[in-house]
């Protein structure tokens, strides 16, 4: 999800990228170390998006657990790392993905960048996370795409908006800052959820432009730059349904009810999976992370290193995300495989309406 996490902690990268040789010399008289001690060991590459971030005491239990040395390797937004990954495919940069999403699987499951692993923790995943019954892939997080709005920033006496149909109301002319699906993660989840979220996406997304509309590159140009939260005059924003815990965490001075609320009826479903890659010479080493990845450790993790939500439904949120964070109940969801067939077609569409 190359998402909000980079800057909504304040939100600089927290990517490690770990540089470790390992190595072994032979003793005089033939003496060798043992060849599995030395699979073991071998450092292990992890492929991430560039908002990918992690705690170093999990890290280092993955380390611990094993005897694996873990090395990261960000490769820009999602994406950029597919189209590195099948690029190099057969002779992959890493030994397994972390962080292609609903909205680029069908792209690498095309081009068979994986290769199957079942993990035996897989049963303990929400079954509406897993889309690859081939397991290929393996879902690890989700998210929740959303627009946002500044509760105290809202036009006087208007109510919050409830429907994306809302949006276009005159009462919230020049409100609404979105961002580019040619260039933004939350910007093709949000035109994504405007395509089956509205009668007529095309004659929605009009009404938003003659509604005051604009758009921005990314996310931090959209929440920091326009939005109130960063000095903007525009009081709702396509985010995140974590952000609200997120605003109440790096508060400061400290709060305690979050100033921004969650139009739940605009909310895409963003899952983030993990998979082995073709070609790696770590096969062993690579399901166990995939495993580690599942494990109860690495999943509590997930939701105050990058704010998202744990595939794992019992794993126990923390209690910002339990007083804070919303989770829509029936959020807008687009099949990868009709994403990948029209992405292009909808995006070309979207920039002749919004931006020509």
């Amino acid at each position: 999800m190359h998402r909000f996490v980079s800057s909504q902690r304040h939100f600089s990268s927290r990517v490690l990228m770990l540089l470790v040789l390992v190595a072994f010399t032979a003793g005089c008289g033939g003496g060798t170390a043992s060849t599995d001690a030395e699979d073991r060991r071998a450092p292990l590459r992890l492929m991430v998006h560039d908002s990918f971030a992690l705690s170093d005491h999990v890290q280092q239990a993955f380390t611990d657990e094993t005897g694996i040395e873990l090395e990261l390797f960000a490769a820009g937004d999602a994406g950029a790392m597919v189209s590195q990954a099948i690029l190099t495919k057969g002779k992959p940069l890493a030994d397994v993905m972390f962080g292609i999403d609903n909205t680029f699987l069908q792209r690498g499951l095309d081009a068979e960048l994986f290769e199957p692993y079942r993990s035996s923790e897989l049963d303990r995943v929400d079954a509406g996370l897993r889309l690859d019954d081939q397991h290929r892939v393996t879902p690890i997080d989700f998210g929740d795409v959303c627009v946002n709005y500044w509760i105290d920033a809202l036009p006087e006496g208007v109510a919050a908006p409830t429907t994306l149909s809302d949006l276009t109301n005159p009462a919230f002319a020049n409100q609404l800052v979105v961002q580019s699906p040619e260039t933004s993660s939350p910007g093709m989840a949000f035109l994504l959820a405007t395509v089956v979220g509205t009668p007529d996406w095309e004659t929605y997304w009009a009404a938003l432009v003659d509604n005051g509309v604009i758009v921005t590159a990314g996310w931090e140009d959209a929440y920091y730059g326009e939005f109130i939260a960063g000095g903007g005059d525009r009081s709702m924003v396509v985010s995140y349904a974590s952000s609200p815990p997120a605003e109440v965490i790096y508060a400061d001075p400290p709060i305690d009810t979050a100033p921004t609320g969650v139009l739940l009826d605009s909310c895409f479903r963003q899952i983030e999976f993990a998979g082995i890659l073709s070609g790696t010479s770590n096969r062993e080493a690579a399901e166990q992370l995939i495993d580690f990845m599942l494990s109860e450790t690495f999943q509590a993790d997930l939701a105050l290193s990058m704010f998202v939500f744990p595939a794992r439904d019992d794993v126990a949120l923390p209690a910002e995300f339990v007083a804070h964070a919303a989770i829509a109940e029936s959020p807008l969801s687009v099949d990868p495989a009709t994403i990948e067939a029209n992405r292009d077609v909808w995006v070309e569409r979207w920039v002749e309406i919004v931006l020509g």
